[in-house]
Parts: C-alpha cells; structure tokens; sequence
C-alpha cells in the first residue's frame, strides 16, 4: 500500500484511529476527517460544504485515492431520549455523508479502489433507546450492496460489523469475556485486520458484503441465570 491514499472519517480516535495508524505503518497517505483535532481536516461530516471542502482538498493534495473507510459514527439515543433534529443527525454523520463521499470521490478512484464501511451488529440486534444508532448501522449496510452495485468494475464496496470492541484495552470480567465464543472482547486490531484485508488485493473476489466481527457473541443464546450472567432490567 506505500504511496497509496486513504480517506478515513473519524479517524483521530478509537478504531479510526487504529486503522490510520496500520496505513501509515503501510506507507500509505492518510487524509483524516474529524471534529476532533488530527493532523489533515478537522471538520464535521453532517455538514455537506465541510464534505466538498475535504474532498477538494484531498483530490488537490493527491489527485486519486484508492481507499475510503467510512468509519466515523455516534449514537444520541433512541425513542425515549432522542428528538428529531438528533435522529437526523446521526442519519446525516453515519449514512448521508458516507453517501456523498462516495459521490464526491467516484471519479478519483485507482484502479482497485475499495470503500469499506464500519457498520454495527446493532444493524440486527439492539438495546432499548438507541433507535438513531441501530437505524443508521442498517441503512450503512444495505447502502454498501446498494454502492457496491453501482459503483460495480470500478470500486469494491463491502461493510464490516464490529461487536464489543474495547478501545481502552480495559480489563473485564470473566463474564463479559464469556460472552464471546472466542473467550475475549474485541480490539480495535480485530477490525483493523479486517479493514486491511478489504483493501489488499486478496480480497478481489469480494464486494457488497457485510462481515461480523464480534467474536462470535451475536450467535451465542444465553438465558438468565447461565453462564455466571444475570438479567437485571
């Protein structure tokens, strides 16, 4: 990947993070977009000039791309907590802007683009009151197959879905560990791979799908009372 470009939304913290630092380390050119402070463009992509303004500036500074990791997301709760103008902006951060990026930047590509979107494995299970979250992962997901169509013999499109990724590198019960068939919770590392082998040319027979990544713990059943695990409402 040296001498190649990466986009990636939402990068100057968390698993956004992780994955700017793995390009890096791949001698990749990285343009973050955060509201946080970073090193390229600090800017909020709910805001549609701020996503010209990026992606000018990108196309200026490189020309080309080859990746776009659409990864930036928040959540402002869901039916009980959430109000109108809320709900539209997490929309406007998590499937809005991911759309218009891939708009903006369709005709920049190299040959052998990728986009890679984070979605959830909220997308098909959830918590109360989180509705904006767990409605945005399902419409990143779906927009994936629907790009990944459109935008198909010039860019592969795929999603990955993270499940409990600790990006504080924590220390958790025995309990919580055993929630994942694997015996552990996620990294940010775990979905970093992944997003890394999206990229590469190894994965050149996949496009317009959505790979879980959550140790296993959306196929693990457990009742109340099993598994040390106990369901207080």
């Amino acid at each position: 990947m040296k001498g190649k470009t990466a986009v990636v939304t939402g990068g100057a913290k968390g698993i956004g993070k992780n994955i700017c630092d793995a390009f890096r380390r791949e001698g990749a050119n990285v343009c973050v977009i955060d509201v946080l402070p970073n090193d390229y463009f600090v800017g909020d992509i709910a805001d549609e000039k701020t996503l010209v303004a990026f992606s000018q500036k990108v196309i200026q500074d490189y020309n080309k791309i080859d990746f776009l990791i659409n990864n930036a997301c928040l959540t402002k709760g869901g039916i009980h907590t959430c109000s109108y103008d809320d709900f539209n902006y997490v929309l406007r951060v998590g499937v809005t802007a991911p759309f218009m990026l891939a708009k903006l930047f369709k005709d920049h590509f190299n040959p052998g683009g990728c986009i890679v979107n984070i979605s959830s494995i909220r997308h098909m299970m959830s918590q109360a009151d989180t509705e904006s979250y767990t409605a945005t992962k399902g419409a990143i997901t779906a927009l994936t197959h629907g790009l990944a169509i459109s935008l198909a013999g010039k860019v592969r499109v795929n999603a990955i879905s993270p499940g409990w990724i600790d990006t504080t590198y924590g220390v958790f019960s025995e309990e919580d560990n055993k929630q994942h068939p694997v015996g552990r919770i996620g990294l940010p590392e775990d979905i970093t791979n992944a997003v890394m082998f999206l990229c590469s040319d190894k994965s050149g027979f996949i496009t317009g799908q959505d790979i879980t990544i959550d140790g296993g713990m959306s196929k693990l059943l457990i009742y109340h009372n099993e598994c040390g695990w106990t369901y207080n409402k």
